[in-house]
């Protein structure tokens, strides 16, 4: 098995992480990129945290991945306007479609990303639009329309993945999963014969055993149907079991609970690969169900050290604009984590996955 020699220095021995470090590698971080070419591909070991694509209230999205220095982000989310629709905007209103040029479709703020040798993957669905109807896949009954949307994503602003959010109602609509994987395969088909990165992730929610039968049945249908799956990315946060939870070790049994299910999904391929599959999201701070739920400072560098030593593919946030502790004691707050840290504290140490191998 590979061994992650770097892992001790980035993480700084998990518990000792300072402020001083984490800033000083944070700086670094905001270097840009001596070349790059039209396309940007993630590393082997990302940090992308989630952009609210709807909260412009604390900066735009460019604005906020120079000052927290990260320059990997998912952008939530698309839908439609309405169900029924084909067509996917930005939260799902018609005045911001996918597009690189008008105003509010964050063609500029990707292009500035772009220029310092970062990238974006565009969020599709998530709970408001897994309940309305509106996650494209659910609201369009056309496998090569959706398709063509993903399309339109590399095509308009030069991304390589595709994070699709499939949870509460998205989960047992057997037909928008039908569609949506047969459509991943489509344009997965679309972009080798063009010559294109495209990459697809799955974020789906978990539990502190595993993934749900029913989010497991969304990964059986994706191999079923030839839809390669990049990173299925767990969403370590809101259980509401109703006790107090240690969330780092929530966070590793899960992960380690989604390996021994993708084994079974994917029997042929090594563990390496596997580990490698997965990734963590987390609400940093207290979550939406409350202080029972905090996910700590001091949690934080041992996640990334543990998700180092599995090889994880991917670490996220929900969300950057919650990176600040401008609200201690507040659960579930959109621009701030509810404990009391440095801004940007879990960007900076998250950050730091970047440079792993």
């Amino acid at each position: 098995m590979r061994r992650f020699i770097p892992l001790a220095a980035a993480a700084l021995a998990a518990t000792g992480l300072t402020t001083a470090a984490v800033t000083a590698s944070a700086s670094a971080a905001t270097t840009p990129a001596a070349s790059r070419g039209a396309s940007v591909v993630l590393p082997p070991h990302a940090y992308a945290p989630y952009f609210e694509a709807y909260d412009s209230t604390d900066g735009g999205l460019a604005q906020l991945s120079a000052e927290s220095g990260q320059k990997y982000l998912s952008l939530a989310f698309l839908q439609t306007p309405s169900a029924g629709s084909c067509e996917a905007d930005w939260n799902g209103d018609a005045a911001t479609p996918i597009s690189a040029t008008v105003a509010g479709s964050f063609g500029a703020d990707i292009a500035a990303i772009e220029a310092r040798g970062g990238t974006v993957i565009p969020s599709f669905g998530g709970y408001g639009a897994d309940t309305t109807g509106t996650e494209l896949a659910d609201s369009c009954d056309s496998v090569s329309a959706i398709a063509s949307v993903y399309e339109s994503l590399v095509t308009t602003y030069h991304i390589t993945r595709i994070d699709l959010d499939v949870e509460a109602d998205s989960l047992t609509n057997t037909p928008g999963i039908v569609r949506r994987n047969q459509a991943v395969a489509l344009a997965e088909a679309w972009a080798a014969a063009n010559h294109k990165v495209l990459q697809f992730d799955y974020t789906i929610p978990v539990n502190p055993t595993g993934l749900t039968a029913t989010g497991l049945a969304v990964l059986q249908n994706a191999a079923a149907e030839g839809a390669k799956v990049t990173e299925v990315n767990i969403m370590t946060f809101d259980y509401y079991i109703g006790t107090t939870q240690d969330m780092l070790a929530d966070s590793e049994s899960a992960a380690t609970a989604t390996f021994g299910q993708l084994q079974s999904v994917y029997p042929n391929e090594p563990s390496l690969a596997l580990w490698h599959m997965i990734g963590i999201t987390e609400m940093p701070g207290i979550d939406d169900y409350g202080t029972a739920e905090t996910f700590t400072t001091a949690d934080a560098p041992r996640l990334l050290a543990w998700a180092a030593t599995h090889n994880l593919g991917l670490i996220s946030i929900w969300a950057l604009q919650r990176d600040n502790g401008g609200c201690p004691g507040t659960k579930g707050a959109g621009s701030c984590s509810g404990v009391t840290q440095p801004t940007w504290y879990f960007s900076h140490v998250f950050g730091l996955y970047d440079y792993l191998p």
